[in-house]
């Protein structure tokens, strides 16, 4: 079975404040092999949902903040020494505003907080990894919020090499080394085959995987994020409030309902649609019935109400599954 181009795992899927049922916003995203796992957003007690969700520290590659609210990366200077203190010297790259570097370097400083390896900071512009059959690249777009936020674009590609065994066995070579030098590009010598040289191109096919999500920070108009979706197949998305709630004070609160959720996504022809960052007041069944069905009516799409430790994959046909 063909690996999935991504894995999201939702650490916390509240708004604002934990609840017994849901933490604070952080999601871990795996992608390509060799690349490491990302983590978007660090609010508080994130440390604790990794250990629930046993993803290794050490692989942690990159961690990405949206925007500089407590509920979004109080979470990063614990998880930071922590890192440390399981061993890691590589380089890890943090992706944020300004705010959440000079804060962080300030609380560094403040509680002689021991990071051994180096945190490299990117304010603005993007991140790309290149392995040698694979390649990630972050996007950064902007938001609308009370401070500066932004959604994090996230793209794979794969480049798959597949043997065309039943050919191979018609030629009477036995499956081992020689199938793979065959699968690695080498030209193979065959007493068996006509001319006495199995060609590696004769027997692969080359498939190239591509995968694009959207992970969005708070944000009072999901329209900006058009051109970030664009061919995307999936877009997380908070939806802190009902639209009747939000309507109340919306400038002041400055977040999504599910019904702008659901409509900019309609609009924008994004297949799959996760729900997020909900507000405490709709934790219960109850309260996620009231964002789904309002989402529900304007979008046609596959729809999801993240919860905690939630996995979701997104495989190389475009689809995504909660597992």
């Amino acid at each position: 079975m063909t690996p999935p181009l991504f894995t999201l795992v939702f650490l916390g899927t509240s708004a604002g404040v934990p609840t017994r049922e849901r933490n604070v916003t952080a999601l871990a995203v795996q992608s390509v092999p060799g690349a490491g796992w990302l983590l978007v957003d660090c609010g508080e007690g994130t440390q604790q949902q990794l250990l629930r969700a046993r993803l290794p520290v050490r692989e942690l590659a990159a961690v990405c903040i949206t925007h500089a609210h407590g509920d979004h990366c109080y979470g990063l200077p614990g998880l930071l020494e922590s890192v440390g203190i399981a061993g890691r010297t590589a380089p890890l790259t943090l992706m944020a505003p300004l705010p959440v570097w000079q804060w962080l370097q300030a609380t560094r400083k403040l509680t002689d907080a021991p990071v051994p390896y180096e945190v490299r900071f990117i304010e603005a512009g993007g991140w790309d990894w290149q392995g040698p059959s694979a390649t990630l690249r972050i996007e950064r777009h902007a938001l609308l919020h009370r401070v500066p936020s932004h959604a994090f674009r996230i793209e794979a590609t794969q480049t798959r090499v597949r043997l065309n065994t039943q050919a191979l066995r018609a030629t009477g070579l036995p499956p081992g080394p020689a199938w793979r030098a065959l699968h690695d590009g080498h030209d193979v010598p065959f007493e068996g085959a006509q001319g006495a040289l199995l060609r590696s191109a004769d027997f692969t096919e080359t498939q190239i995987q591509r995968g694009c999500i959207v992970v969005g920070g708070d944000n009072a108009d999901p329209t900006l994020l058009r051109a970030a979706c664009a061919d995307a197949q999936l877009l997380v998305h908070e939806a802190t409030f009902t639209q009747d709630v939000l309507n109340m004070d919306r400038q002041q609160w400055m977040h999504s309902s599910a019904q702008m959720v659901a409509d900019f996504a309609e609009s924008a022809g994004v297949p799959h649609l996760i729900l997020t960052h909900l507000s405490a007041r709709y934790h219960g069944p109850g309260g996620q019935a009231l964002l789904r069905n309002e989402a529900a009516a304007r979008y046609h799409g596959a729809l999801w109400i993240a919860n905690d430790l939630d996995v979701f994959t997104l495989d190389a046909e475009g689809k995504v599954r909660l597992e």
